[in-house]
């Protein structure tokens, strides 16, 4: 049996969506804070659970008699460490025989703001002694949502990324890398890096912007403090602010990108390219 953790999530409903086509649907587990955003999974035969990462007793009925489990990392930064760490408990109390968790690009070495709490559950995992598989995940190119459809009312849009590159794609290609995980072989124990085969700069994808569009689209660099303010101006909370530009600071230090060729090997395709990417963003 298979459960995933944030199952009615972004990613979570991907991944099970991609379970469906290998497994019987009564060997998979929706495991989520509210089993009726599930309704839809159990009325195909997904077994759906209640599991809250604040409520151990939760996670302890949801992965009762679970072979595997994704933990999808939660979305609460500040509380990351203590809620994976009762997920992982859970896990391994329940005889668990291979846990894979979803972390970000060089965990164990990156200076990205995001990546302390999961480096940290990381550990808490290799110390918990069950076997794991890390997905070390990458940008996903949907977070730029948002920037686009800025860029397509304004003509541009800004960052402080200089001329850095990022390996993002879209979620369903690291869905896709966990649904391997989950159901190949050779799995436990690997540290997956998980990065697009070709990484792109922001005059990249403004590039692209303007390919899809049919409309000129630019990107102007602006130095960090300058990109905070404007991020602040524009109403995001400070510690939102704090993290994007962090995050510019990553892509321009080659923090977000990796040329391990691990994404592509797990899901047996080119990952999705950069254009292709954008052009369902300005979609919709």
């Amino acid at each position: 049996m298979i459960v995933v953790t944030g199952a009615t999530g972004q990613l979570g409903r991907l991944v099970v969506e991609g379970l469906l086509k290998k497994v019987p649907p009564a060997e998979i587990v929706a495991a989520v804070r509210d089993p009726r955003k599930a309704a839809e999974f159990a009325a195909r035969g997904v077994q759906v659970r209640t599991a809250d990462y604040d409520d151990p007793a939760t996670l302890a009925t949801a992965f009762a008699g679970a072979d595997k489990v994704l933990l999808i990392s939660s979305s609460t930064p500040g509380q990351r460490l203590a809620q994976h760490s009762a997920a992982v408990t859970a896990a391994r109390e329940a005889g668990v025989r291979h846990l894979a968790y979803t972390s970000i690009l060089a965990a164990d070495t990156t200076r990205v703001s995001l990546a302390p709490e999961h480096k940290a559950t990381e550990e808490f995992i290799r110390e918990s002694g069950v076997p794991f598989t890390f997905l070390r995940n990458g940008w996903y190119t949907e977070n730029y949502a948002q920037t686009v459809a800025q860029a397509l009312a304004s003509g541009s849009f800004v960052g402080s990324a200089g001329e850095g590159r990022l390996g993002g794609v879209p979620r369903i290609d690291f869905a896709e890398a966990a649904v391997e995980v989950l159901t190949g072989e050779g799995h436990v124990g690997k540290v997956y890096e998980l990065a697009a085969d070709e990484s792109w700069s922001y005059a990249d994808l403004a590039a692209a912007v303007t390919a899809a569009a049919g409309k000129p689209v630019s990107y102007q660099d602006l130095p960090a403090e300058q990109h905070r303010q404007i991020l602040l101006g524009a109403g995001l909370p400070e510690p939102v602010a704090a993290m994007l530009v962090d995050a510019d600071r990553g892509i321009a230090d080659g923090e977000l990108s990796s040329a391990s060729g691990d994404l592509r090997a797990l899901i047996g395709r080119p990952t999705t390219p950069l254009a292709e990417a954008v052009t369902a963003l300005v979609k919709g």
